[in-house]
């Protein structure tokens, strides 16, 4: 199955300038989402592999569009999240679905490696309501600099039969980081975690 792309959004987040002091380079943050038409609204459905085929297939179309976005190749992506929001007829199991079994391949290929978890979030929503996607560092979950968030929405989506899904990708962690642990420099990400 194929997606049922409604509208893709892609979305830059830049930040100058923190707590009164100069960032340079600035932090950034993108994210590309797409609104979808959840097939299976409403209804009760067993197997939901299908879904599973989208989350696939918009794990690369959106790692793309967002590594693309901050103009940067591969390699240099240093955190990424992954969130859904179904309109009020979906479950969050459809969102689980589309995040969990098979979005994270495709996506590590977007940034180029990615041994940690992506962090994500599920929820039900409607019309204009704010999703926000939780970051963390693509190498090393202890890497603290980079947890983080950024919040996106659409004026018009999700509909009750839709979903929204996004995936985010930063070329750096917060602005001026002071709380220590692991830092992206001394990360080895060879198991996800340091």
């Amino acid at each position: 199955m194929k997606a049922r792309i409604r509208k893709i959004g892609v979305w830059i987040e830049e930040t100058h300038i923190e707590g009164g002091k100069s960032i340079s380079p600035p932090t950034r943050k993108a994210v590309a989402a797409a609104v979808i038409e959840n097939p299976h609204a409403g209804k009760f459905v067993e197997d939901l592999a299908d879904l599973m085929e989208v989350g696939a297939e918009l794990g690369g179309l959106l790692g793309d569009r967002a590594v693309a976005a901050l103009g940067i190749a591969p390699s240099e992506a240093e955190s990424y999240g992954k969130a859904a929001m179904v309109g009020e007829n979906g479950e969050l199991e459809h969102a689980a679905a589309l995040l969990h079994p098979k979005m994270g391949a495709p996506l590590r290929i977007a940034v180029e490696k990615g041994a940690a978890l992506v962090p994500s979030s599920k929820k039900r929503g409607g019309l204009g309501q704010d999703l926000d996607i939780p970051l963390g560092h693509k190498d090393a979950a202890y890497v603290r600099s980079h947890f983080d968030a950024v919040e996106i929405r659409f004026n018009d989506a999700p509909r009750p039969n839709e979903i929204l899904v996004a995936i985010a990708v930063t070329d750096s962690g917060r602005p001026l980081p002071r709380v220590g642990g692991l830092t992206h420099e001394d990360a080895i990400g060879e198991d996800g975690l340091r």
